[in-house]
């Protein structure tokens, strides 16, 4: 009598998302007769055919729906089990917090904890968000293990006296523009390009640096002056102006916004730090790792992204 397998299981599920025996097969790197009985053996075992073919793909029966239901379950438990048992054999756990200023909370942190979450299952890592020099009080203080912090051109010289530092990401400012702007195709544009544009600036209100316009334009037109990044690109979208992004950030912009590069020799450029004590133990070490490791996925995404822009999408510069 067949039985319900794991690997059955988990390619009736795939074929179910995918549509196809076909498009299910390429993605799990199986030959189309191996997924077939792989089916095969799922339906003896069940006692009801568990797909209707048709000729644009498959649909579910009714024992199908049931089935890929409780198989979603019963996988994610085998993964949960798999994690648990890597864990046996990895000697770093415990809970470390990490604090970052807003740019990078957006994409790096939560890139680097799902590294750590499948690479390290015993070690926690607990997030906060704040401007760099409370982060920087914070970690002095003994409140945060890890502090990522940007410095370079046009921000103030933060006293890291005594603490380790590891470069994350040697970022670039980017700008964000609405996808109908007439430089939204560019790629990279000449800092002069960006004259006479309306700005997207953050709220310096509270005494923090604020990304405001390009650091080299002068007497930049400032139309709104907003708090948070979700306003700030929301403006951007209605092609109410243009911001700065952090290239850090850059892969968190939302639809009816892509951000282009600048060309400038005359700005020196930001650098995102890791920040340390100088006797930060192996489990920092793993998640500065991974920091660094989520930080260069993200220069790759952001240089190699081509986002799709209609050929007359709304908005405009």
């Amino acid at each position: 009598m067949s039985e319900l397998t794991v690997a059955g299981l988990r390619v009736v599920r795939e074929i179910a998302l995918c549509g196809s025996f076909t498009a299910a097969a390429r993605l799990l790197g199986y030959s189309q007769p191996a997924i077939s009985r792989q089916v095969a053996a799922i339906e003896a075992a069940a006692g009801y055919p568990l797909f209707i073919r048709e000729s644009r793909g498959v649909r579910l029966t009714p024992a199908g729906v049931i089935t890929v239901q409780h198989a979603g379950r019963i996988l994610a438990s085998v993964d949960a089990l798999r994690q648990d048992l890597a864990g046996l054999g990895d000697r770093l756990a415990g809970r470390v917090r990490l604090g970052t200023y807003p740019a990078a909370m957006a994409v790096l942190a939560p890139r680097a904890v799902a590294l750590l979450r499948s690479e390290h299952p015993g070690l926690e890592v607990s997030l906060s968000e704040a401007p760099t020099p409370t982060l920087l009080r914070q970690l002095r203080a003994g409140r945060l293990g890890i502090a990522v912090i940007g410095v370079g051109a046009g921000l103030p010289g933060y006293d890291l006296d005594g603490l380790s530092r590891q470069i994350v990401l040697a970022g670039r400012l980017r700008v964000a523009v609405p996808n109908g702007h007439r430089l939204a195709r560019a790629g990279i544009v000449a800092a002069a390009e960006l004259v006479g544009e309306t700005w997207i600036a953050g709220d310096d209100s509270g005494g923090d640096p604020q990304f405001r316009a390009w650091p080299t334009i002068a007497d930049p037109a400032i139309g709104y002056t907003v708090r948070g990044w979700p306003a700030r690109f929301g403006l951007v979208a209605a092609g109410l102006g243009i911001c700065l992004v952090p290239e850090v950030a850059a892969p968190s912009v939302p639809a009816g916004v892509t951000t282009i590069g600048v060309g400038d020799p005359g700005w020196l450029g930001r650098t995102t730090l890791a920040v340390t004590s100088p006797e930060a133990g192996p489990e920092t070490a793993a998640i500065v790792g991974a920091l660094r490791r989520a930080g260069e996925d993200i220069h790759e995404d952001v240089q190699h992204r081509r986002p799709s822009i209609p050929e007359r999408a709304p908005g405009g510069g």
